[in-house]
C-alpha cells in the first residue's frame, strides 16, 4: 500500500479553509493509502477549550479519521511584523522537516504552501526517503506579498522568488486550483508537463442547499433581516473598508443586515469604524466551527467575496466554491483579470463589482434585495456548476490520477 505524507502548517482543529482542504483531502486518500500528515500545534481560530490538549507537550501522535498525525509545538515570534512572519515560515519548514525524517516512511510527500520554505522541506525529504515530491501552491507567495505593498525590500524579494524557482524546478508535481495560477507557476520555472489544475472543492453533500429560516438565524437574533454576509479572514488581502462603506450607504435601510463572521488583523479596526459610526446594521461574529459552516451559509440571502484591487494574482477564494454549494448569491469585488471573474461569468451564479467601488457593491446588494428571481437563478446555477465541477469525490480522484501518473513517469 502507498504510503502518502502530507506537510502543513494548518490542520483541524484550527478553522479556516486551509486546514480544511487537506484535512478532507487526507481523510479520502486514507481509504486507500497509509496517510500521515506532519503540522504543528494548532494556534489560530482554535476554540480554548481544545488547547488544553495541548499544553506541556511537545510531540503528539494522533489516530483521525484513519489518518495518523503528527503534531509538533512550533516555538513561532507573535505579532504582524512582516519580518517575524517571515523567519516563522523558515522555523515551520525547518520543524517539519525534523519531524518528517525521524517519525515518518513514504513514498509520496504533498505538501501546502505557503509557507512557501515548506517546499525546501518536502524537497530535502524527498531526497533522503527517496520519495516523489509534490507541492499543492495555494497561494502566488512571494507575489502576493509584494502586490499587496507587505514583501518591499528588493533583495527578501529576490530571496524569495529564488526559493520559489527552485521549488517549482525540482518538484515532481504541482497541483494549483486555477488556470492562472498554473500559468503563473510555469512561467516561474515549472515545466508544463507537471502541473495540474485541481479546483479547491466543496462538500457538496455538507454543504447544500438549505432552510434559511434555520438555527443559526435564531441564535444570533437575525430575525427575519435580509441578510449580507462576509464569512472569512479580515486580513490585508481582503478589502474589507470596502463593506464597511457599503453599510454606511445603506444605514438606513432596517431591513438589510451586513454580517461579518470570522477574524484577523483588520477586524478590530473594522469594528472601531463601526462603533465610531454607530452602524446598527452591522454585526460581527467570530470564527464558526466547521459544522455550523453551512448554516452561517444557509442564513444568508446574499454572500460577499471582497479583494483588494492591488491582489493581481490570479485566485479563486475557496469560499467562492463553499458559497456555490450552497446554493447563494453572491458579490465579487475583485481585481476583473482574476480567474475567480471568469468562473463566475461561466457558471453565471453571481454578480461581479470593481473592487474597492461601495457604490457599485451598494448596488448590486440592493438589485439582488429587490429581485427574488434573481437570487433564484443565480443560486441554482451556482449549485449546479459546484456540483459538476468542484465535488470533493471528483477533485480527489484527480489527485489520485496525478499519483498513478507520477508514479508510471520512472524513478525519483
Amino acid at each position: 500500500m502507498m504510503k502518502v505524507l502530507l506537510l502543513t502548517a494548518y490542520f483541524p482543529p484550527e478553522i479556516g479553509s486551509a486546514s480544511h482542504l487537506f484535512y478532507e483531502l487526507a481523510e479520502s486518500l486514507a481509504k486507500k493509502y497509509m496517510v500521515t500528515v506532519i503540522t504543528g500545534f494548532p494556534r489560530y481560530n482554535v476554540d480554548k477549550k481544545r488547547m488544553k490538549d495541548y499544553k506541556g507537550k511537545f510531540i503528539i501522535r494522533e489516530l483521525v479519521a484513519g489518518i495518523r498525525v503528527i503534531r509538533l509545538r512550533i516555538p513561532l515570534f507573535s505579532g504582524s511584523i512582516p519580518v517575524f512572519k517571515g523567519l516563522n515560515q523558515f522555523i515551520t519548514a525547518l520543524f517539519l522537516f525534523f519531524a518528517g525524517l525521524f517519525f515518518a516512511s513514504c513514498d509520496l510527500i504533498l505538501l501546502y504552501s505557503p509557507p512557501l520554505p515548506l517546499g525546501l522541506s518536502g524537497y530535502f525529504l524527498g531526497k533522503i526517503k527517496k520519495s516523489y515530491v509534490g507541492v499543492n501552491v495555494q497561494d502566488l507567495f512571494p507575489q502576493s506579498a509584494i502586490d499587496l505593498g507587505v514583501l518591499k525590500n528588493k533583495y527578501l524579494i529576490k530571496f524569495f522568488k529564488t526559493i520559489e524557482k527552485f521549488i517549482y524546478k525540482k518538484a515532481d508535481f504541482i497541483t494549483v486550483h486555477s488556470p492562472g495560477n498554473k500559468k503563473h507557476v510555469i512561467n516561474k520555472g515549472a515545466g508544463a508537463y507537471k502541473v495540474t489544475v485541481i479546483p479547491n472543492w466543496a462538500d457538496t453533500d455538507l454543504i447544500n442547499p438549505s432552510n434559511r429560516s434555520n438555527r443559526f438565524r435564531k441564535e444570533h437574533f437575525l430575525d427575519n433581516r435580509f441578510v449580507v454576509s462576509f464569512v472569512g479572514v479580515m486580513g490585508y488581502s481582503q478589502d474589507m473598508e470596502v463593506i464597511i462603506e457599503s453599510a454606511l450607504q445603506l444605514r438606513d435601510c432596517e431591513k438589510i443586515l451586513f454580517l461579518l463572521v470570522g477574524g484577523g488583523i483588520k477586524k478590530a479596526g473594522l469594528e472601531k469604524k463601526v462603533k465610531v459610526n454607530n452602524l446598527r446594521n452591522v454585526k460581527f461574529l467570530p470564527f464558526q466551527p466547521r459544522e455550523k459552516y453551512p448554516s452561517v451559509l444557509a442564513a444568508s440571502d446574499v454572500c460577499l467575496v471582497t479583494l483588494k484591487e492591488e491582489v493581481k494574482t490570479p485566485v479563486v477564494p475557496s469560499k467562492i466554491v463553499s458559497i456555490m454549494s450552497s446554493a447563494r448569491p453572491f458579490i465579487a469585488g475583485m481585481n476583473f483579470d482574476s480567474d475567480a471573474i471568469c468562473l463566475i461569468k461561466e457558471a453565471g451564479c453571481g454578480l461581479c463589482v470593481e473592487p474597492g467601488n461601495s457604490q457599485m457593491l451598494t448596488q448590486a446588494i440592493m438589485k439582488l434585495y429587490n429581485s427574488r428571481s434573481l437570487r433564484n437563478e443565480l443560486s441554482k446555477k451556482g449549485r449546479m456548476y459546484a456540483q459538476q465541477y468542484f465535488s470533493r469525490d471528483i477533485c480527489i480522484a484527480k489527485y489520485e490520477k496525478v499519483f498513478k501518473e507520477i508514479f508510471c513517469r520512472g524513478d525519483v
